[in-house]
């Protein structure tokens, strides 16, 4: 069996990143040997469930960011470069087949000539190449927004989107006066929170809408700087602000409409995961990720970015229309079910995999 060796920052974080990684390994465990090397240990368990046949290997313990500053500049740079090293040891001791980084965090310092390279970039395209990217055999991206910038940093890119274990034959009550948006609360709010306050601000100046409720899903340092502003703006009966759930399909199934205020994306995971639920999207339309989950006006509503009055009319146009949610959040799954089925994104990887290995046999 061919053995695949997966590194990554710290699998044991809630983020979509280590959900990825997980959901891929477990896929890819039915074909293939998977080894998961993890940087770091900020938890004591790993929130994704993982198949038995995985073996986890833990380089450190705790997490790589800290309050401290002079540890955390050295965890990202002198560690960083300290555990590469060892992890490039384990790679030629085990010899894998394939080393797949989940992430940056592993720089492959050392590259055997036997063992292919493969980066999955989660976000937007740097502006510049980086040139660590000669030392992969491929990059996989996410969506095809940027493709041509991709196309002039490595002479193999693959676009294979994200994949949903399963695809669930529940659909949510369109009955149900509610909104969910699910995310890290990080600084920089990637996730677009403290916007969607303004915008929620907006979509209430239609009193007749005064009985509908926001429920923000999600963890982070910016939690309490979220709730300071829905309470200075009044808005702290209609805001829920709800902890990250284990069990987040419960979160969906609670909601008519999933909002999507992100800066920025390299998929949109929860925007597929809820697409599965028939939950209709509003999402600006930011690189990358929202425009290969919606069609626009079939499934939901692709926003000019930053256009919050656009945003909040869309939203306020769902609110009014039950037929309109049931009729777009049927679309919605529709995609989720033809674009994103684990047969369908899995099947790529496989195809990836056996094309780089075919090039070493030769």
């Amino acid at each position: 069996m061919k053995k695949i060796l997966i590194t990554l920052r710290d699998i044991t974080e809630t983020g979509g990143g280590e959900r990825v990684c997980a959901n891929l390994s477990n896929a890819l465990s039915e074909f293939y040997e998977i080894k998961i090397i993890s940087f770091f240990k900020k938890e004591n368990h790993i929130t994704y469930d993982l198949d038995s046949r995985i073996s986890v290997e833990y380089l450190s313990d705790g997490p790589q960011n800290s309050h401290n500053f002079i540890k955390k500049f050295y965890n990202k740079i002198f560690k960083r470069i300290f555990l590469s090293l060892r992890t490039s040891r384990i790679i030629k001791k085990q010899n894998p087949d394939i080393v797949f980084c989940n992430d940056g965090t592993f720089m492959p310092l050392v590259k055997p000539k036997n063992v292919k390279f493969i980066r999955l970039w989660h976000l937007n395209a740097p502006k510049k190449k980086k040139k660590v990217f000669d030392r992969y055999d491929s990059l996989v991206v996410l969506s095809s927004r940027q493709i041509d910038l991709w196309n002039q940093y490595h002479r193999n890119i693959r676009i294979i989107p994200n994949f949903l274990p399963e695809i669930t034959e529940k659909l949510t009550d369109y009955s149900q006066k509610t909104i969910v948006s699910v995310g890290r609360m990080d600084n920089g709010d990637q996730k677009g929170f403290i916007r969607l306050v303004d915008i929620w601000e907006k979509v209430l100046e239609d009193k007749s809408l005064a009985d509908w409720k926001l429920h923000i899903v999600g963890n982070g340092i910016l939690k309490q700087e979220i709730e300071a502003k829905a309470k200075y703006l009044n808005l702290q009966d209609s805001i829920i602000i709800k902890p990250f759930s284990d069990n987040i399909a419960e979160e969906y199934l609670q909601a008519s409409i999933y909002a999507m205020a992100s800066r920025f994306e390299g998929f949109g995971m929860v925007l597929a995961e809820s697409a599965a639920f028939g939950l209709p999207g509003v999402a600006f339309d930011i690189n990358a990720g929202p425009s290969d989950i919606i069609s626009d006006n079939e499934s939901g509503f692709l926003i000019e970015d930053g256009n919050i009055n656009a945003f909040a009319k869309k939203l306020q146009s769902l609110m009014h229309d039950e037929s309109m949610r049931q009729r777009f959040g049927k679309k919605a799954k529709e995609i989720a079910s033809q674009k994103f089925s684990k047969e369908a994104v899995v099947g790529k990887w496989i195809k990836l995999f056996d094309e780089l290995l075919s090039r070493q046999s030769n």
